[in-house]
């Protein structure tokens, strides 16, 4: 069940934990409506705060990439979980709309600016052949300890929101302190020879990053419909709030045990056939909430995108990272870190707006359509991605082969 994981080196393992640890508190976010509303703060109001918390989460990972590049992977990651834990104090602490609003932006900006980092520091330790195992590896622990937190925060918040703050600050500076003990510093990137600034630019030429990032956002965005349009559909089949909570218990439970069996099964096949085959499951899970209606049915559908959830753990990271020149790693998982940011974005507000206007209907379809179609249109890119990865990792190779000659 775990061979998949065996033998993968101890700065994927420390990242493993530490995701465990800081996700296990991540409990403010999902619960910041609720505590808003303890605060006085109007239902209209509570829109400005998540506003700025969205922005916030475009703007954490392209700043990330960037430090991660040109400052360093471990002291990116460091920041981060530091400005976490304090923009947590900083929220709680807030008197007034526009300082809980500011404070949330803070929030949000830091907590997503872990990841990208992590994500390069991660690649650079591991070979090409193993990086879809790491990330696999990472992506179980951010379900676990997701799970984990979601039972906690229900129980905490009935005896006050403050623990939550407590909890989820403590494990932010828990895995800073993790961070900065275990793990290396990782590269500070230079730019080329050739010389291309060291900005986004590397990206934004990047004909196969223009090409793939888009199709990867059409299933990230059908993913994100878990988020808004089930729990519209639930409401609007008369089924209790608690049946949300149920699907959501599902699906972690799910995503938990199915990962490491999915990552260990299908370690043999080619990884854009496994994201086609996992793709597909979750448009066609997502799709079919159009059919449900009662308890069974809803969970049958959750079954159905959560198997896909389990099987595409970690390849995402690991196909833009398998692209990525060496030297701009954390600027190509920060810019796919953005993607996934816009993409839940756009899947909470365009997504429910079509609900609401044009009818469940009409988002279900696209669903069916769109999110069966992308995964094939990445499936087409195949050749180009495996011809880069190929030539990246002869890149990676020459530095090891120099030394062995150097030495002898």
């Amino acid at each position: 069940m775990f061979s998949s994981y065996k033998g993968l080196p101890r700065t994927a393992w420390v990242i493993f934990s530490g995701t465990i640890v800081n996700r296990l508190g991540f409990m403010v976010v999902p619960f910041l409506v609720y505590y808003l509303g303890s605060r006085g703060v109007s239902t209209s109001q509570v829109t400005y705060v998540l506003g700025c918390l969205g922005i916030g989460t475009l703007v954490g990972p392209l700043l990330s990439g960037l430090l991660a590049d040109h400052w360093g992977r471990r002291s990116t990651m460091v920041t981060g979980l530091v400005g976490t834990a304090v923009s947590h104090g900083l929220l709680f602490a807030a008197p007034n709309l526009v300082t809980l609003a500011l404070a949330a932006a803070v929030l949000s900006v830091c907590g997503t600016m872990v990841s990208p980092s992590a994500n390069a520091l991660l690649a650079e330790s591991v070979g090409a052949e193993r990086r879809r195992n790491a990330f696999s590896l990472v992506y179980w622990a951010v379900n676990i300890g997701s799970a984990g937190a979601g039972i906690l925060g229900g129980f905490l918040a009935a005896h006050g929101y403050w623990l939550l703050f407590v909890i989820d600050g403590s494990s932010s500076l828990a895995f800073a302190l993790i961070a900065a003990r275990l793990l290396p510093a990782g590269k500070r990137s230079a730019p080329p020879a050739t010389g291309q600034g060291g900005g986004y630019g590397v990206v934004l030429r990047d004909p196969l990053m223009r090409a793939l990032l888009p199709l990867f956002g059409i299933t990230l965005a059908i993913y994100s419909l878990t988020e808004a349009g089930l729990p519209l559909a639930i409401r609007d089949d008369g089924l209790s709030p608690k049946v949300l909570g149920l699907m959501a218990t599902l699906n972690a439970v799910l995503v938990v045990i199915l990962q490491p069996i999915a990552t260990t099964v299908l370690a043999k096949v080619r990884p854009l056939v496994v994201y086609v085959f996992a793709a597909g499951l979750i448009a066609l899970g997502v799709a079919l909430t159009g059919l449900a209606d009662d308890v069974w049915t809803y969970g049958a559908t959750v079954a159905v995108w959560s198997l896909g959830e389990a099987a595409i753990g970690g390849i995402h990271s690991a196909t833009i990272q398998s692209i990525a020149p060496e030297h701009a790693r954390g600027r190509y998982q920060g810019a796919f870190q953005w993607l996934w940011g816009s993409s839940r974005f756009v899947a909470l507000t365009v997504g429910t707006a079509v609900y609401a206007h044009a009818g469940a209907a009409v988002l279900w379809g696209f669903c069916a359509v769109a999110g069966l179609v992308a995964p094939l249109g990445v499936l087409a890119l195949g050749p180009a991605i495996e011809r880069r990865a190929a030539e990246a990792e002869k890149k990676e190779e020459e530095p090891e082969e120099e030394a062995v000659l150097s030495a002898e």
